[in-house]
């Protein structure tokens, strides 16, 4: 009699050089050990861990996060779909594919137009822009943010610790972990992540800034 072991395809695009990752996985290979995909540049991998309570476990590099996404999925999911999309949380992008390799090779093709319309969109020709350490460099996202704070000030949408008949001072400093706005009466501030152009694009849609 031959058992017919479970098998599917994984999928991942790597934040450093762009190329596809894609491996088939097994089951008898995830329950002696961690499977590893690893990008043929070694400068990124995806993790894959199947757990005693039946579930696996996914590291995933982000295409446009500067750290990866860590997601559950059950193993009738994982084995059966025909296509399973994990995306990114915070834009969308499909950034993990599992199911038939056809179809998982279809969906990274797609995938591969929508980034490239995406960096069209913003002017950029590499992805090295999303993970850059000391995005501050970058005078684009530096100026998305600070017209959001101007504009956010101008119409007395900062609120601090401040009493609320009386006016916020308020300040912005450059730092390492992101751009701090802070009120120099109070001392309530807050840092306004600045790790990526995404990060800055979402920006633009706040209402309000709080400082703690």
């Amino acid at each position: 009699m031959v058992l017919d072991s479970k098998q599917t395809t994984v999928a991942y695009r790597c934040p450093h050089c762009g190329a596809g990752v894609m491996s088939a996985v097994g089951l008898f290979a995830l329950t002696a050990d961690m499977i590893k995909l690893k990008c043929t540049c070694g400068e990124s991998e995806m993790s894959v861990v199947y757990s005693k309570d039946g579930k696996l476990r996914l590291t995933v590099p982000c295409i446009l996060c500067p750290n990866p996404h860590s997601f559950t999925v059950n193993s009738s999911v994982f084995f059966k779909n025909d296509l399973f999309l994990l995306p990114c949380p915070y834009s969308d992008i499909n950034i993990c594919m599992i199911g038939e390799e056809n179809k998982v090779k279809a969906e990274l093709a797609r995938t591969e137009l929508e980034l490239l319309d995406l960096l069209e969109e913003h002017g950029i020709d590499n992805f090295d822009i999303f993970h850059q350490e000391q995005t501050l460099t970058d005078p684009q996202i530096l100026d998305i943010i600070l017209f959001v704070i101007n504009d956010l000030d101008a119409e007395g949408k900062i609120f601090c610790k401040c009493e609320d008949n009386e006016e916020g001072d308020y300040e912005v400093e450059m730092t390492s972990e992101g751009i701090k706005v802070s009120c120099k009466k109070c001392g309530a501030s807050k840092i306004i992540a600045s790790n990526s152009l995404i990060n800055a694009h979402e920006f633009l849609n706040c209402e309000s800034l709080t400082l703690e």
